[in-house]
Parts: C-alpha cells; structure tokens; sequence
C-alpha cells in the first residue's frame, strides 16, 4: 500500500515536470542579461530585444550597462547573456580569445555597417581644401586652427569617452600631427561641443562614426587617412591609416542557447539596418523621445521583421 501512493506520488511528480516542459515549449524561462554599452545605438539595440523577448517567450530580460572593455569577462562566464553591437575593429587580441576558446560565440551580423572615423564641419574644408586629407593636418599652421588653452600649439582633437576602442593618439604620432587627442568623455559632450562650434561657424575635428542622427542635422566630412590594412592594425601601438568599415556582429555566452533556447533564437535572428538605427537615433535627438519610446515604436512599425526572428 505504501509503495503504491509512493509510486503514484512520483508518477503525479512527473506528469507535473513534463506538463510544465510543455507549457514552456522548450524554449527555456528565468532572467537573462543583455549588454548595453555607453553609445545609445547600443541601447536601442537592447531595448527592441528585450521588448520583443518578453512579449514571445518565458523569458525575463535585464539590461546591464558596461563598456565594452570588461564585458567580454562576463559574456565568458555566464554573468552576462548577450551583447548586440560588437565593432570588429574594436576588438584586442585578449577579448578574442573568448571568441577562440568558444566561450563567448559569434552569434551573426546585426545588420548595421559601421564606420568610425574623423569627422568635422564641411564649413573647414570649404574654407580650408587642405584639411579634407591628414596631410592638412600635418601643416602646423592648420593645425593650429583647432588649438585651444588646454592643447597650446597643437590643435585639438576630440575624442569620446576614454574607454572607447580609438586608436587616435597613434595616429597622431605616427602621422607626425602636431595635435593633441582630449577625452569629451561622452558621446553627449561631443555632440554638446560640436552644436556648440557649429552654430559659431567654430574649427573643430572629432572622433565620431556612421550611422548616427547627427549627420541629418549637420553636414559633416569625414577626413581622409591612410586606407585602413590588416598590416596597419596588427601592431596598435604602430596604427596610422584609417579606422575601417565594420560588419557590427552579435556575442553570446555560449551556455545560452541551451539555457534559453527561445530568446537565444531571437537574438540570432534579429536584423537592424543603418536607416532603421538613424531613424530612431532621429527621433531620439531630434523629436523628443525616449530610448524606450523610440525602440518600442520600431518595434510597432516593423512587426513584420520582427515575426521573421521568432522561434
């Protein structure tokens, strides 16, 4: 009689397990972490993919924001799930052995071709032809235009928040500029600084990249540098061409594609362009909206592409 109710009990114990198994289709519950790094394409990134994980599957999504520095340790080890918005050239040898070693894996291209670079108002180069190339910046008298109290001689190049992936001060060197990189720290201050000397019809060159709302609100060019080689990148301290075009790819910790199958599916298949990342960086800067307004109102628009991702 005992190992009768025994029996049944663990019989009701199983049919409880695989009822469960069935509502969760296979496609795996609990929390996982998506990346968000410090540039809001990043975010908006992020915030589709956790808008359309939760509406589809069992899966809660938390967004962690790190540079993307140390967010290979992480994706290495579980702590976090995914990041959506990797720049090739931005990646060193020491996180690209998480890459080789399989523990973080290459989860497919988003879509987006991006391109950093130096940037500045077209209103230089009409007034001052030579600065369309850096051989223009080589002159010391050009370069000068863009000096200020904090650079003496040299002119000021601006870059963005210091932990970005940038090679500038190499190229600097190399190329024999006498210019001198300071840190604006956000992608914020740059876009503040350049409103700033735009309206005055001020010099100013800065590190920047496409795609980006800016270019719908300001006509900008970017400066000619050496074509970026593989050669020229193999040793950073030696880099002194351009920064090159980057095919923006997907990472994932390699353990989630059996923890959360369903969102792991999603976030492999999800596809943006760079129209689709200016029109809401567009609205974003330009109309007023939040990240979260603008990812979920793409998300509304585009219901279409976003069914072509789910499992």
């Amino acid at each position: 009689m005992n190992r009768k109710v025994l029996t049944m009990a663990a019989v009701g114990g199983l049919l409880g397990l695989l009822a469960s198994a069935c509502a969760q289709g296979g496609g795996g519950s609990g929390t996982i972490s998506l990346v968000t790094n410090p540039w809001d394409a990043s975010a908006l990134n992020s915030l589709i993919a956790k808008e359309v994980i939760e509406a589809n599957t069992d899966t809660t999504v938390e967004i962690t924001e790190i540079d993307e520095n140390t967010m290979f340790t992480g994706l290495s080890d579980g702590t976090l799930d995914a990041v959506l918005e990797i720049w090739p050239s931005g990646v060193v040898a020491a996180e690209q052995a998480y890459i080789d070693d399989g523990s973080v894996v290459n989860i497919g291209e988003l879509g987006v071709i991006g391109k950093i670079g130096w940037f500045m108002p077209k209103y230089m180069v009409d007034e001052h032809p030579e600065l369309a190339t850096y051989e223009g910046f080589q002159d010391p008298a050009l370069a000068s235009l863009f000096a200020t109290p904090d650079t003496g001689d040299n002119g000021r190049f601006l870059g963005g928040d210091s932990s970005w992936s940038q090679y500038d001060e190499q190229i600097i060197t190399n190329l024999a500029m006498p210019m001198q990189v300071v840190f604006a720290g956000s992608e914020e201050a740059i876009l503040a600084d350049l409103d700033t000397k735009y309206e005055n019809q001020e010099p100013t060159v800065f590190y920047f990249w496409t795609p980006h709302s800016a270019f719908a609100k300001y006509d900008l060019v970017n400066v000619t540098l050496p074509d970026y080689t593989a050669d020229c990148y193999a040793d950073p301290a030696a880099i002194d061409c351009d920064y090159p075009e980057d095919v923006l790819f997907k990472a994932a910790w390699s353990g989630l594609q059996e923890e959360a199958p369903d969102a792991y599916t999603i976030l492999s298949n999800m596809k943006l362009t760079n129209d689709d990342q200016i029109e809401m960086l567009g609205a974003v800067a330009f109309d007023g909206k939040t990240l979260e307004q603008a990812a979920s109102d793409w998300v509304a628009a585009n219901q279409s592409v976003v069914d072509s991702w789910l499992p």
